[in-house]
């Protein structure tokens, strides 16, 4: 499937561990969209470097 300007777009299946190319899947299955395949299979790093940065910075304010 493609996205707006007729590029496409990535997801990764948290399921499946699998990167799929338009609405394969359930929303309540995938991240994304990315624009690049590499984008969506680094998405679990991302979400967890995002995450710890989260956890870090409301550690700093609670002290």
């Amino acid at each position: 499937m493609a996205g707006t300007g007729g590029t496409e777009q990535y997801w990764y299946n948290i399921v499946t561990k699998t990167v799929e190319t338009g609405h394969q899947s359930t929303w309540q299955d995938r991240m994304g969209p990315y624009a690049t395949r590499e984008e969506a299979e680094q998405a679990l790093l991302k979400a967890r470097a995002r995450t710890e940065a989260w956890d870090d910075e409301d550690e700093r304010y609670q002290r």
